[in-house]
C-alpha cells in the first residue's frame, strides 16, 4: 500500500508493507502545472531501486489541483503507468487533510502551506468548501500570500528601515530580479512562497508579526467563519505555514472566541494511520 500527500512544492510518499514502512519524497505534482508524462517520469525515477512498482497493490493519492474528475484522471493515468497492477484512488488534498486531522470526527480542516484551503468535514466526507481562488486571487494566509504581501510592502516602501536592510541581504537581486521571477517564470507560486524563510528568520519583528496576523485574519474571516458550526467545532490546521506561526493563529482564533484544534506540519503519517486502520476494519 502507498499513501501520497502532494502539495504544490513537495510530495510525501508512505510505503507500507506488512508492519514496516518507509517514506519517499518527490517534488510536488499537480495536474494544473504538470503533464501526465512528466508526473509518470518523476514517480518512476523516485521509485527506482526502492520498491518494485508492479508489486504495489493499492495507491491512495491526495494531491493539490485534483478538484474534479478530469484532473484526477490525469494523475490516475500517470500513476497507472508506474504501478501497473495497483488499484488507484485519487482525491483532492483537502480530503486528505480532513482525514488526517479529523479522523472520523466532525471538524473544520484548514490547509495553510504554499497555498491554502479549508473545508467542513462531517466525519466521513466534506460537506462544504468555501472556494479557493488559487495564488492569483486567493490563497489567503499561505506562503504565496505572505510572499505577495512582503513584495508589495517592499515596492511600496512600507517595510521599516531596519527590516529593509535584512530584506536586501535576503534578496540581493533587488527589484529587477523580483519582477523577473514573478512575471518571467512559471509557475510563480513556488517563488512567492520562497519568502517564508524570511518570515521565519525575523518572526520576532513586530512588522512581520503584523503581516502574518493580518494574513491569518483574512483566512479565518473569509473562509472559516462561513461554515455552519464554526463557533463550536474544532478548527484544525495542516501545513508548514500554520505550523510555524501557530502562536499567531491561536491569537486570531481566541479573539474570535473560536475553538482551536490541532496543528500538523505534515499529514502523511496520520493519513497512513487512517488507511491502515480502515484496511484492518475491512478485513474484519
Amino acid at each position: 500500500m502507498i499513501i501520497v500527500d502532494s502539495g504544490a512544492t513537495k510530495a510525501d510518499w508512505k510505503i507500507i508493507h506488512g508492519y514496516q514502512s518507509q517514506t519517499l519524497h518527490t517534488m510536488g505534482l499537480s495536474p494544473i502545472f504538470h503533464t501526465e508524462h512528466f508526473m509518470a517520469a518523476e514517480v518512476r525515477s523516485a521509485f527506482a531501486g526502492q520498491v518494485a512498482p508492479e508489486q504495489v497493490q493499492q495507491v491512495f493519492y491526495y494531491g493539490t489541483g485534483c478538484w474534479d474528475a478530469g484532473r484526477k484522471a490525469i494523475v490516475a493515468r500517470a500513476l497507472r503507468q508506474v504501478f501497473t497492477n495497483a488499484e488507484i484512488e485519487v482525491e483532492h488534498d483537502l480530503l486528505g487533510a480532513a482525514r488526517s486531522v479529523c479522523g472520523n470526527d466532525p471538524g473544520i480542516a484548514c490547509i495553510i502551506g504554499t497555498g491554502s484551503n479549508s473545508c467542513l468535514f462531517d466525519g466521513e466526507k466534506i460537506v462544504d468548501n468555501v472556494t479557493n481562488l488559487g495564488y492569483m486571487l486567493g490563497d489567503e494566509a499561505s506562503g504565496v500570500y505572505l510572499g505577495k504581501k512582503l513584495i508589495q510592502a517592499y515596492f511600496y516602501r512600507e517595510i521599516p528601515a531596519d527590516l529593509m536592510m535584512h530584506f536586501d541581504n535576503f534578496h540581493p537581486g533587488g527589484k529587477p530580479a523580483i519582477l523577473d521571477k514573478v512575471y518571467g517564470q512559471e509557475p510563480p507560486n513556488v517563488y512567492l512562497a520562497s519568502f517564508v524563510p524570511f518570515f521565519v528568520e525575523y518572526k520576532q519583528h513586530i512588522y512581520i508579526q503584523k503581516l502574518v496576523y493580518d494574513a491569518f485574519a483574512d483566512f479565518i474571516d473569509r473562509h472559516v467563519r462561513k461554515y455552519d458550526g464554526h463557533m463550536r467545532l474544532p478548527i484544525h490546521f495542516i501545513g508548514s505555514v500554520a505550523w510555524l506561526f501557530q502562536h499567531i493563529m491561536r491569537i486570531v482564533l481566541e479573539e474570535r472566541a473560536m475553538r482551536t484544534g490541532n496543528f500538523i506540519q505534515k499529514p502523511i503519517d496520520d493519513l497512513a494511520a487512517f488507511h491502515v486502520s480502515s484496511s484492518m476494519m475491512d478485513v474484519k
